[in-house]
Formats: C-alpha cells, structure tokens, sequence
C-alpha cells in the first residue's frame, strides 16, 4: 500500500506564513472599530441626555401617585411604592376638569384648523406665484413674527371686547389663530417649495386643470409638512396661558392651563398639594400624548424623495 504525501512548495509555505499577520490585523481592525472609545463615549452621553429628559416626566407620574405628605418629605421617593390614585379621583372630582377640556379642545381644533388652511393658501401663493407685493408680504410676515406677544394683549382684549367675543371660545381661537399663522406660512413654504413644480406641469399635460393637478398631485405629498404645521399649531394652542388668562377671566371659560393653576395653592389650607398638582399635569398631558400618537406616522419629510427620475 503506497501513502502519497503533498510536500508545499516554498511559495506555499511564504503564502501561508503571509495569511497569518494579515489575519490577526484584519482582527484587530474589526475590534478596534467595534469598540472604540469615542463611540462608548458617544453613547454614554447619549443616554444620560435621554435620562435627563425623560425624568421629569417619570417624576410627575411618581409624584402623582404618591400623598402629599411623603412629596414634602426631605427624602425624595424615587418609586411609587405604596401610591394609590387618590390624587386623581380628588382632581376629577367635580367636574371642573372636563369642562375645561371640551374649552381647550374646541379652542385648539378651531384655532389648527383656521391656522392650516390660511397659511396653506398663503404658502402655496409665495411658492408658486409671482405677483406684486410678494416681497412685501414676505416681510411682512417676518416683522409681525418679531413683535413681542406681551406687547399686543391689552390692544387684543380692547379689540376682543369691543366686539362682544370676551369670554368666548371664537374670541380666543381668532388670537391664537393669528398668532401662529405668520410661523405656520413660513414652516409651509419651505415644504411646498420642496416639491418639483414638473410634477404639476407633466400631470397637466395630461389633461389636468392646475387645480386638479395640485390637490391631486402636490396636496397628497404635503401631507408631512401639514402634520408638522399642524403639531406645532397645536401645541401652541393647547399650552397657551397668558393670552386665555386675559381674555377669559370667567372661570366657567377656563381651559386647562387655567384649570391647572387653582391646584397651585389649596383656598382653605393655602397649603400647595403636589400631588394633585402632578396628577393634574399628567391629564393635561395625556390628549397631546395621544395627539402625537396618532399623527407620528405622518411626520417624515421623506414622502417626496424619489417622486422625480431622472
């Protein structure tokens, strides 16, 4: 029986000895990449910012769990043990509550509603038209942006109040409409400008109007930019304080900033309940929770990118 044995070669033994270093570099480089200072550095730093702002939220659902007399403790709780949800069944007793939330929901709805619509059809005019007294108006928009809000409350409660809409949910959503509108334009414009006006030009081509090309060609992919408007519109209107505080000085009229102040100090005890004061909080925050929920889908810019080839 004869064994045949394969003697390498000296180029096969320099190639194999060569493979070696070559691997333990190729090694060495993928651990150095994976686990490189700057990135653990990065990351480090990444989630102590995520914690720093997540925990003043997790400290008023904590807070609004747990009685007052361990709130005024000079030995923070950091968890809920032993809390209940009396401080909410003492906020919703009443009924205060959801009166000021239909208040604030109707003011926030009319005041989003009007605020999309006027600045759409002013966007959509900046963006697409050429007309005299575009620059102007550009300006314009720029300089009511400038002035300062505390400056215009007592013209806006004469003008509110000489025409009988004090104390009313209209006479607050015209503010707050006016007030958001020049900001909303601006946000507006830049997302209609980002879209090819040939989409328009090929779709009328076609056979389509310039109307029928815009709102079935261009409106479907504004979409992001009308949620973001629409965000920031609404977050503006729902968190106002100082312009409701003046022009609703009924409390039946309050909304629910308003309704969030009288938990500040108690009528009999002029003592402050920090409970009830976070437990407040927190159904305040709850419909823009829910707000964000529903429209997060919707906020991405990406929705026009690779609409044109080419």
């Amino acid at each position: 029986m004869t064994t045949s044995v394969t003697i390498p070669t000296g180029g096969e033994l320099g190639a194999t000895a060569s493979a070696i270093p070559v691997a333990r570099v190729r090694t060495r480089t993928r651990w150095s990449r994976r686990f490189r200072p700057r990135r653990v550095v990065l990351t480090v730093l990444a989630f102590a910012i995520a914690i720093a702002w997540v925990f003043p939220v997790y400290w008023m659902l904590n807070s609004s769990l747990l009685p007052n007399r361990t709130l005024q403790s000079f030995i923070p709780t950091f968890l809920p043990i032993g809390g209940s949800l009396d401080n909410y069944e003492n906020v919703l007793d009443g009924g205060s509550f959801f009166s000021a939330l239909g208040i604030s929901l109707s003011v926030t709805l009319i005041a989003v509603f009007c605020c999309l619509l006027f600045a759409f059809l002013a966007a959509v005019a900046i963006s697409r038209f050429r007309f005299k007294g575009r620059k102007a108006f550009v300006l314009a928009v720029l300089i009511v942006q400038m002035l300062p809000a505390e400056g215009l409350f007592i013209a806006q409660y004469k003008m509110v109040s000489s025409v009988g809409l004090l104390n009313s949910v209209i006479g607050v959503s015209i503010i707050y409409t006016a007030a958001v509108v020049p900001f909303t334009v601006w946000m507006l414009r830049g997302f209609v400008a980002g879209i090819p006006a040939d989409l328009e030009e090929a779709a009328m081509v076609d056979g389509l109007s310039r109307t029928q090309a815009f709102m079935r060609i261009t409106f479907p992919l504004l979409a992001p930019g009308l949620v973001a408007s629409g965000v920031f519109a609404f977050l503006q209107a729902w968190n106002e304080f100082t312009v409701a505080l003046v022009l609703l000085p009924a409390e039946q009229m309050h909304t629910l900033p308003l309704w969030l102040r009288g938990f500040i100090q108690a009528s009999a005890t002029r003592e402050t309940d920090w409970g009830q004061v976070m437990a407040a909080s927190t159904l305040v925050a709850v419909p823009v929770i829910v707000f964000f929920l529903i429209v997060q889908g919707r906020m991405t810019s990406g929705l026009v990118s690779g609409a044109v080839k080419g």
